[in-house]
């Protein structure tokens, strides 16, 4: 079995590969540049192209089983998973894996959340087995974002509000997704990836400030003050495509039921990583 890899360099797509080699799967990574080699598992092939190129999608798509289907937020997100997706089509993929979002279906004002939707009904109409992976916010992905500012500043500044989220560990993503490609019994499931505890505003501040040893404020959630500082440090659309996701996180809720987590746990075959013990390892690394 011979899996393509998009998004493989990136934070999820690094971890999968290894996870899929060590499941037995043949694995080939389509990247937009040729890269490090040091960083490439030797028995991965590489194909150089661009979901926006079909002819070098088209390339890479020849003798592929299963496609693990990941775009990065984008102003062209959505033209590239439909092209992606209609080349796997065209060369008798047997099955995609994609990563969408969760509540992907109820949280329709940002436009990265909005496009994903957009390519989960195109692959159910497409034909194509698949296995929806709707991940809750990624612990890596903030802690990148919040080091600077809580280690500089001693403030937690994710305008993540009072009831939070139930962030997930990228390594639960890929371990995840490495089950559904290379285990039978996935086809047509969507599953809801999800951290087993709640972090929200204040008690995020509260728990990087015992980890930490100082104090820790949380910036609190004014959206619009939130916006004029982001200003200059991103594009507005990507601006415009966050806040539209915070303002979701109070209005439909990002926490996890009982349910979603005890689906998580049976297809891993364990519980998920915690953002406790995510961040107790974090500060430990950043003290040092």
């Amino acid at each position: 079995m011979k899996v393509l890899v998009t998004g493989a360099t990136g934070n999820v797509g690094s971890l999968l590969v290894p996870e899929l080699i060590q499941r037995g799967a043949d694995v080939r990574i389509l990247t937009r540049k040729e890269p490090n080699r040091d960083t490439v598992p030797k028995k991965v092939e590489v194909a150089v192209g661009d979901l926006l190129d079909p002819e070098s999608v088209t390339r890479a798509m020849e003798g592929i089983d299963k496609l693990f289907l990941l775009n990065a937020v984008g102003q062209s997100e959505l033209m590239e998973a439909l092209i992606g997706l209609g080349i796997a089509r065209r060369a008798g993929v047997k099955h995609v894996t994609y990563l969408s979002v969760f509540k992907a279906d109820t949280m329709r004002d940002a436009p990265h959340m909005a496009a994903k939707l957009a390519v989960e009904n195109s692959i159910r109409h497409s034909g194509i087995p698949f296995t929806f992976l709707r991940p809750n916010g990624y612990m890596q992905s903030e802690a990148q974002i919040i080091k600077p500012v809580i280690m500089g500043m001693g403030i937690y500044p994710m305008p993540i509000g009072d009831e939070g989220l139930s962030m997930v560990d990228i390594r639960d993503i890929a371990e995840a997704a490495a089950i559904s490609l290379t285990q039978e019994g996935h086809e047509g499931q969507t599953y809801d990836l999800v951290g087993p505890t709640v972090v929200s505003g204040p008690t995020a501040a509260a728990l990087w400030s015992k980890l930490l040893g100082k104090p820790i404020k949380y910036a609190g959630h004014d959206m619009d003050r939130w916006e004029a500082q982001a200003r200059g440090q991103m594009p507005s659309w990507l601006i415009f495509d966050l806040r539209a996701m915070f303002e979701g996180f109070y209005s439909e809720g990002f926490t996890a039921t009982a349910v979603q987590i005890a689906r998580l746990t049976k297809l891993l075959g364990r519980a998920p990583r915690s953002y406790e013990a995510f961040a107790t390892q974090a500060a430990s690394e950043w003290k040092s």
